[in-house]
């Protein structure tokens, strides 16, 4: 028995002298990217920083011409004349406004519909097919329609913001829910805990990080859905104001208005992502996400 024991010693002692050898290396990959993380953070905005004084140099140097993109600087004199006039920040609260709303209503009807489905077969039977046949028109196949039914009022720029923010969050509410470990389920049962309970406690939390996922993935479609929604016949919003430019070749106003939706777009993104690091904080892959 001893000598068992001394064998099995030896082996342990053989084990820790293996992962001494392997261990190091592996803190020091840690380190290192522990250390390169406040660095790739600088380069994911000074990218563009250098982007844009690239292209004001271009501008400047007579490389591109001004009706056809014109200089940073002066875009930014633009939306700043337009913001003294009192029309881009009205403009642009409107057009937060239909996103937003939009939003509200399409991700409501996504998230009780991939509910249904997920956890009913029934309900998939039913819904499923006619979502995915629903998911495959195009935005402008489905316009003029949208312009019979709700006119050109307010309604109808909601209702195609809403159609395309549904699909994202319907598609990964269904996959999360899906995809929930089904020994946890089994725990839950063996545990003694209610269908409701084992849903609220076990399903909905697994299924959070895929939902998320959408929501991240719905809020640049609803950006995409108002760029479309805006050119049906308005006198507001960040649309109107690029299709008034097209009108009159104002370039300036069009690029302003396409970096608007860009830097909307970013700062809708951190703000899923500031969402992912709240809600998921006890998950193992968001417990130290890298902020950006």
């Amino acid at each position: 028995m001893a000598e068992v024991f001394a064998r099995g010693s030896s082996v342990l002692h053989a084990a820790d002298d293996r992962d001494a050898d392997v261990l190091p290396p592996i803190a020091r990959k840690a380190n290192h990217a522990a250390a390169l993380a406040p660095w790739l953070r600088y380069v994911s905005w000074g990218m563009p920083v250098l982007l844009l004084i690239v292209w004001e140099l271009f501008a400047r140097l007579g490389a591109l011409s001004p009706n056809v993109l014109p200089a940073p600087s002066k875009v930014a004199l633009t939306a700043f004349q337009l913001v003294k006039e009192g029309r881009l920040l009205g403009d642009m609260a409107v057009s937060l406004l239909r996103a937003a709303t939009g939003f509200v209503i399409g991700g409501s009807i996504g998230f009780a519909l991939g509910t249904a489905v997920g956890f009913s077969k029934v309900a998939e039977a039913f819904l499923d097919r006619n979502v995915q046949m629903l998911r495959a028109i195009p935005f402008l196949a489905v316009l003029p329609l949208v312009i019979v039914w709700f006119g050109v009022g307010e309604a109808g720029k909601i209702f195609l913001v809403s159609l395309g923010v549904m699909f994202p969050i319907y598609i990964n509410t269904v996959l999360g829910i899906r995809q929930v470990d089904p020994k946890l389920i089994e725990l839950g049962r063996v545990l003694g805990l209610s269908n409701r309970t084992l849903i609220r406690r076990i399903v909905l939390p697994g299924a959070l990080p895929s939902v998320l996922a959408g929501v991240r993935y719905a809020l640049a479609t609803a950006w995409l859905a108002l760029v479309v929604a805006e050119t049906i016949a308005t006198s507001t919003g960040i649309g109107f104001l690029a299709m008034d430019a097209r009108e009159f070749l104002r370039t300036d106003v069009i690029v302003m208005t396409i970096v608007i939706y860009a830097v909307i777009g970013v700062l809708a993104d951190a703000f899923a992502r500031f969402l992912e690091r709240r809600l998921l904080s006890w998950h193992v892959n968001f417990a130290k996400a890298p902020r950006s």
